[in-house]
């Protein structure tokens, strides 16, 4: 991968179904039009804060795996597999499942008989109401679709996912520029508007706002995970950070705008198709099938581009011997990490029937944010520790940037443990169940004939 097809992947890793359905629970959290985009500006100044952090570090280890490999230099094996552990049953897996919920949700636009409404039997396991959706079988099916693409090779995968970036790009600046420009705008006949309250401001309901927005910024990380099959990969994972994160930040704020023009906030608050609902307002209902076609486009191209990078970081975690080992085979014709491709696109399938995409999301972005914390530290631990392995990059603003990156991440961390107990306490024993399992997997490297067979 060149530069701008690195920067494809980071823009590809983030634009999906995030801006389109998550403004909506936002605007339930804190009911004001400023500060909606106080949390969306806060939410692109931490991702561009980690993205010029992640680039030293990629720069220092431009090989395959990303945090794992960075937490891993930092803290010590246990640390890296931690986070490799969350990001497969967690992060990575329950983030394909999110999005294949996701595009089965704007499908049902066209196809309501397969739309995640469509409910194909109700059960009760262990006591409990259990229902599958039509939808729910169709997320399953475009996660085996895309897994088999990425398994023919990387150039395939690429392909479809910098296709996918250009139409997304496209269709949302054309909805942003018609929109302010022809578009019914109901939302705000003047500024001042802007500027209204709906009630007293709380620090709790805005850190949980934060967490939907760093949900709908998650994947800008992709590159890093992909770093050994990036050309020059210590000058170009640096600077397609740096790129791809600033023009989702534009994309997103730019489209928050148009929301925020379309409609009363009142009528949006708690709204999950937020995108067609806005494109219904501004230009009337014929146009919201053209909204829908252009979001389940993006929706299916993040979900390209997060099963693509995905695979990269179980493979370096078998390279080292930290996990399965049959997942650090390539595959001797595509050359692509085949079964960690497949063992993904498993879990990620499970996932989709057994969950919701908001419950998905909050246990996502619950992890995330104290990996993300944990790895802006491994800047400075690292420049401590290890003062001579070279730096091609050092992070822009070093020590404030990754300071702030940190602390920010903290604080979210700590208003979900207060906000949300009961999800925060379920990410937090999916962590620690990883204790044993490094446990075994350390023994395991202490084995001379394993340590043989993985190198």
């Amino acid at each position: 991968m060149g530069l701008l097809d690195s920067a494809f992947l980071v823009m590809g890793g983030v634009i999906g179904t995030g801006i389109f359905m998550t403004t909506g629970f936002i605007i339930g959290f804190v009911p004001s039009p400023w500060l909606v985009m106080l949390a969306w500006v806060l939410g692109g100044l931490i991702t561009l804060a980690g993205a010029l952090s992640f680039g030293e570090l990629a720069a220092m280890y431009p090989s395959a795996g990303g945090q794992f490999i960075y937490l891993k230099e930092a803290y010590g094996d246990w640390a890296g597999f931690l986070f490799g552990w969350t990001f497969f049953w967690v992060i990575g897996c329950g983030g394909i499942a999110a999005l294949g919920v996701g595009l089965s949700e704007f499908l049902g636009f066209f196809f309501p008989s397969l739309s995640n409404q469509a409910v194909f039997f109700r059960t009760e396991i262990a006591g409990l109401p259990y229902s599958l959706s039509v939808g729910q079988l169709v997320a399953v099916g475009a996660i085996v679709l895309l897994s088999g693409i990425n398994y023919l090779g990387l150039k395939s995968g690429i392909l479809v996912q910098n296709l996918s970036v250009f139409l997304r790009v496209a269709s949302i600046g054309a909805l942003v520029i018609l929109g302010w420009v022809i578009g019914r705008k109901s939302g705000m006949d003047n500024w001042s508007h802007f500027f209204r309250t709906g009630g007293a401001f709380e620090v709790k309901s805005f850190g949980l706002a934060l967490l939907a927005v760093l949900w709908t910024y998650d994947g800008w990380y992709s590159v890093n995970c992909a770093a050994g099959e990036v050309r020059k990969p210590e000058k170009t994972i640096p600077m397609s950070l740096l790129l791809g994160t600033a023009g989702v930040v534009i994309v997103y704020l730019l489209m928050n705008s148009v929301y925020l023009a379309a409609l009363p906030l009142e009528k949006m608050s708690g709204v999950a198709r937020i995108g067609e609902l806005a494109a219904t307002s501004l230009f009337g209902p014929r146009v919201a099938g053209l909204v829908a076609a252009a979001i389940t486009i993006s929706t299916f191209g993040c979900l390209a581009a997060t099963i693509l990078y995905g695979p990269r970081v179980y493979y370096a975690m078998a390279e080292s011997g930290l996990f399965f080992r049959s997942l650090s085979v390539i595959h001797p014709r595509f050359r692509v990490p085949g079964r960690a491709i497949i063992w993904q696109g498993v879990w990620s399938s499970f996932l989709c029937l057994s969950g919701t995409y908001q419950t998905l999301y909050e246990y996502v972005v619950f992890a995330l944010v104290l990996f993300f914390a944990a790895t802006g530290a491994a800047v400075l631990v690292l420049r401590l520790r290890k003062p001579d392995v070279p730096r091609p990059y050092h992070a822009w603003g070093y020590p404030v940037v990754p300071l702030v990156f940190i602390v920010i991440n903290l604080a979210v961390f700590g208003n979900s443990l207060y906000s949300q107990p009961r999800e925060s306490l379920l990410g937090l024993l999916i962590i620690l169940a990883g204790v044993p399992a490094f446990l075994y997997w350390k023994r395991k490297i202490s084995d001379k004939s394993y340590r043989n067979n993985v190198e």
